[in-house]
């Protein structure tokens, strides 16, 4: 990397001084992405000049990719069935109608604002700025002055949009001329990145699942293995995909859906160890996984400040940030409405759902790949994505606190009258903790 040591010190340095501060830092509007973002601008291009893209390209793809690959891998891994049944029908309504509304939206609303890119550029814009980051506004989340119904549905969006955009962008990229993927075509790449990657991922989940229910029942392994097993079997099934020339962030995210499904299969199993100390470790399989992809995560928003954010605000004009400010509002906030039609809601719950669809780490991973290409657009749509999700960031970090009290104390009133509201319908356990980066509740 450019600046060689001293950018990894930069690195530990922030990681290390935000840990220190994190607890004071939980009761402020600060969150964690804007301190690592913020830091990440000041060692760019803009700042000491110790991170850029044009110079660490390789590290810089090697870190997004393998924070997304884990990220998709738990999120699917720590989905369940009950999940989406008591409740179920806000995170189905988000994600089978609002969620392909908003990439049409984010691709209409392109067309007059962002002259000079071509059909399928405008199509990746949607598609890359469509799935949501419940981490930039966990308090909206987490505060348990809002509906557990809002919550567990915004989180179970945010879990599954990621990967449900993937088959878009994938197919989108392809039909780009130029780009790596367009060399074998829309239909090879359907073949191998959608068919072939998602047969991967469910043969590498089910059997890793399996295999690891096995020792576990006979006492094979100890926790910490079974924990470094889970890595194995994420990072297997990401490659895999690779060497064949599939999408490896599909194959992980598929194979987060059958590891779990395998381990389930045979729940009944482990419930005479239930009160084993070592047991219990074991039944959170994907802790330490989820931890150092929130880890990865971090420093992800870090490197997003310095090669993505940085050079992009040295390019602003009022085309780029009127998109940004519609995206994070129109093209988020009229899908979620028009989906959400019928469904008894209130209006303060529509507009606080609509509004807590903040873009984050799938944006950035998909917006470097695409950047990547070197293709003619890919300067304006990378700087797009940055804007966006910049502004994201800070308005939705800081926004999260003061307008999850206000719309909680909204709640707490209304709940009080006499009709009962649809908000508190009971909804199922949360889909995961918190990682150890998370903003606690407040």
């Amino acid at each position: 990397m450019s600046g060689g040591a001293w950018t990894d010190v930069a690195m530990a340095a922030v990681t290390a001084g935000y840990a220190v501060c994190s607890r004071r830092l939980s009761s402020s509007p600060v969150t964690s992405a804007m301190v690592f973002t913020g830091f990440g601008v000041l060692i760019g291009p803009l700042g000491l000049d110790l991170l850029d893209l044009e110079h660490d390209a390789g590290p810089v793809l090697t870190l997004v990719e393998t924070a997304l690959a884990l990220v998709l891998f738990t999120d699917a891994m720590t989905v369940r069935r009950r999940d989406l049944r008591s409740g179920g029908f806000l995170p189905a309504r988000l994600l089978g109608i609002g969620l392909p509304l908003t990439i049409g939206a984010g691709w209409l609303l392109a067309w007059p604002l962002l002259p000079g890119l071509t059909a399928w550029e405008l199509a990746l814009v949607g598609a890359v700025l469509a799935p949501t980051d419940a981490a930039l506004g966990r308090t909206a989340i987490t505060s348990p002055r809002v509906p557990a119904l809002v919550r567990h549905g915004l989180n179970a969006e945010s879990g599954l949009n990621d990967g449900m955009v993937l088959p878009f962008f994938v197919l989108f990229l392809a039909a780009l001329p130029g780009t790596t993927a367009s060399e074998e075509g829309v239909a090879g790449i359907f073949w191998r990145a959608l068919v072939l990657s998602t047969a991967l991922g469910l043969a590498v989940g089910w059997f890793g699942g399996r295999l690891l229910q096995s020792a576990r029942a006979r006492g094979w392994l100890t926790p910490v293995w079974g924990q470094v097993f889970v890595l194995a079997v994420a990072a297997g099934s990401y490659a895999l995909a690779v060497v064949t020339e599939g999408s490896g962030f599909i194959a992980a995210w598929v194979a987060g859906f059958a590891f779990s499904a395998a381990l389930r299969s045979s729940a009944a199993q482990e419930e005479s160890h239930e009160d084993s100390r070592e047991a219990k470790s074991a039944d959170r399989p994907a802790d330490f996984v989820e931890n150092l992809a929130e880890l990865l995560t971090a420093l992800c928003f870090l490197v997003f400040g310095a090669v993505l954010l940085g050079p992009a605000l040295e390019h602003l004009n009022w085309r780029i940030v009127a998109y940004a400010l519609l995206s994070l509002t129109v093209v988020r906030m009229l899908p979620v409405a028009l989906s959400l039609m019928g469904s008894r809601l209130r209006p303060p719950t529509v507009a606080y759902i609509g509004w807590f669809g903040p873009r984050g780490l799938a944006s950035i991973v998909f917006g470097l790949l695409v950047v990547e290409e070197h293709v003619a657009g890919v300067e304006l749509l990378g700087r797009v994505v940055a804007i966006t999700v910049g502004l994201s960031i800070l308005l939705h970090g800081m926004s999260a606190v003061a307008l999850s009290h206000r719309y909680g104390a909204w709640h707490t009133a209304a709940a009080a009258g006499p009709v009962k509201l649809r908000e508190d319908t009971p909804a199922p356990a949360g889909r995961r903790r918190p990682g150890p980066l998370d903003e606690p509740e407040q």
